[in-house]
């Protein structure tokens, strides 16, 4: 475009750069390892949901980050879509699951709002516990270790320049894995 001041959206590499960045994180064999998250399509929908939330959230604090983070915000639904039809959900059957994942995603998002807004840890525990963990964790002491994940998590994209996340740099903590401790 000759005029870039005048673009409406945000430009489409843009958001593949970022959304391809949280479904890496989100996909990082450590959460599967060490944070004990079930590696199935549920386990993976929701680190993926989780990450998005994060991001999500972080953009719409910051009125300059509010365009890239609908791109990002319809990019993942796009997303959803595309790997429930790679899944060989038929056509007919598809608008009921996107509202189903829409329904798990709107409600995932609001329990980590309310969660992130309150100083008890127990509140954000209990919201991955019920969530990414299906109520029942393999190991009662991967919630707790999430957990603290998710506030580094909030704490790395706050630091972040708003300008440098609008051209497509996101940056997540970087997790240990098991030869590092």
């Amino acid at each position: 475009m000759i005029f870039p001041l005048f673009r409406r959206g945000a430009r489409p590499d843009t958001i593949s750069t970022l959304y391809g960045t949280i479904v890496a994180q989100a996909r990082m064999p450590s959460f599967y390892r060490e944070f004990a998250v079930a590696d199935t399509v549920n386990g993976r929908f929701d680190l993926l949901a989780l990450h998005m939330c994060l991001v999500l959230e972080r953009f719409s604090t910051e009125p300059s980050l509010r365009t890239v983070g609908q791109g990002l915000f319809d990019r993942f639904w796009q997303d959803m879509d595309h790997n429930l039809r790679e899944m060989a959900v038929g056509d007919l059957a598809v608008p009921k699951r996107m509202r189903a994942l829409g329904e798990a995603y709107y409600g995932r998002a609001q329990a980590y709002r309310e969660a992130l807004a309150t100083a008890d840890e127990g509140t954000l525990v209990e919201a991955l516990a019920r969530n990414v963990y299906a109520g029942e964790p393999a190991d009662p002491v991967a919630p707790h270790r999430l957990a603290a994940y998710v506030r580094e998590a909030v704490g790395e994209l706050a630091g972040q320049d708003p300008a440098r996340m609008a051209e497509g740099i996101l940056r997540f903590p970087t997790l240990a894995t098991s030869s590092e401790k």
